[in-house]
């Protein structure tokens, strides 16, 4: 690691040039838990890895899709960021009350307890990482929104479970191979991003869950289509593909036999250098919040995205927000027009429609036909009669 690397950006080229002499032997260490293969030592790929941080650093961005083919590191590069994780503010309230509730609601939008510990200034929150939680192909839609828990006893009481979008609440959610999950959890998933919490109800007993999560997906297009619905909802659409020069596919071999090798040793390798961009992380994360985009970086962004024909207001959104975290990324106070530069492939691609590119132009054909026949049947004004 050079001692002149200070941004995210100069660390992860710092990192990224670190090479593995040779591939050790294979050997069984008897390591029964697992370890995730380090951010830092994934070779190339850094569209998906800057799509990746991006989201870390601004949530606003929407969230990620990867697409590409099996075997291109899609899902190692998800399930590896969990030791860059920044800290979030959690409730100390079973209900979730949080400040900043009461500073946009007042102080009736918290329980009674939390306006008395808010009046007296004692803390509703405390800081914990925020979690990766993973939502499998197999899960049913009772384990998703949550359900009904029979408790065993005299009484016989009933409670309902959280399920996994209430725990993915100001986490990540991760769906590996999401054009297959069923449409059911896909509705749910949706109707719970749009709103940031849902209910569910279940008898008598009923339940309001928050849902403020950052949703990322991987997929195979080989394997099936994804809704477009769903679609919708990443912000960022990352083209993932295998690694195109020989040394970087020779690197990325030797990466791998050595963590298969020595997982631990592999993650010491590149501790020191994780530590210093979770840090960065939590601080670019910390500054966006603040960060203004220039007058001639809006106007850029939007004459990309009238060029483009995107008639989803999601593309200035994830545009913007993006280029906001990139410039916080690299330590900047302000985001320019080269931020949009950097970010407009991810943010702007598979955004338009062919098919309502042509339902559009079908529709305007038969506008301008009943335009011509209004025009022909309008009613011919009578001249007043003289007197």
């Amino acid at each position: 690691m050079t001692p002149q690397a200070r941004t995210i950006t100069e660390l992860l080229a710092a990192a990224g040039a670190q090479r593995f002499l040779e591939a050790p032997l294979t050997q069984d260490l008897g390591l029964s838990e697992g370890l995730p293969f380090p951010f830092l030592a994934l070779v190339g790929q850094s569209e998906m890895k800057l799509a990746l941080l991006l989201s870390l650093i601004n949530p606003n961005v929407d969230g990620v899709l990867l697409i590409g083919n099996r075997g291109t590191g899609k899902s190692t590069a998800v399930r590896s960021l969990i030791d860059l994780l920044p800290d979030v503010d959690r409730s100390l309230c079973t209900y979730g009350c949080l400040p900043e509730d009461i500073e946009t609601g007042g102080i009736d939008e918290v329980c009674p307890d939390c306006a008395r510990k808010y009046g007296e200034g004692e803390s509703l929150v405390y800081r914990d990482p925020v979690q990766l939680i993973e939502l499998p192909l197999n899960s049913r839609l009772e384990d998703v929104i949550g359900g009904l828990n029979s408790r065993s006893g005299a009484h016989h009481r009933h409670r309902l479970n959280r399920g996994i979008l209430a725990r993915a609440d100001r986490n990540l959610l991760y769906i590996d191979e999401v054009n297959m999950l069923d449409d059911q959890i896909v509705d749910a998933i949706l109707d719970a991003a749009a709103q940031g919490a849902y209910t569910i109800r279940r008898g008598t007993l009923a339940a309001t869950y928050r849902s403020r999560f950052v949703l990322i997906g991987s997929m195979n297009p080989e394997e099936g289509r994804l809704r477009p619905q769903i679609l919708d909802r990443f912000g960022l659409r990352v083209l993932v593909s295998g690694l195109k020069g020989k040394q970087q596919r020779l690197e990325a071999y030797r990466r791998t036999i050595a963590y298969r090798a020595n997982p631990r040793q592999v993650v010491r390798d590149y501790a020191e250098a994780t530590a210093r961009v979770r840090e960065e992380l939590q601080s670019a994360r910390e500054a966006v919040t603040k960060l203004r985009i220039t007058k001639a970086a809006e106007r850029y962004g939007l004459d990309l995205i009238n060029e483009m024909g995107i008639e989803s207001l999601r593309a200035e959104i994830t545009l913007f927000e993006a280029a906001r975290a990139r410039a916080a990324a690299d330590g900047r106070t302000v985001a320019a027009t080269k931020d949009i530069r950097a970010v407009a492939s991810i943010a702007i691609r598979l955004r338009r429609s062919e098919f309502m590119d042509d339902f559009f132009k079908a529709q305007g054909k038969e506008q301008r036909r009943l335009q011509r026949v209004l025009k022909q049947s309008a009613p011919v004004k009578k001249k007043p009669a003289r007197s």
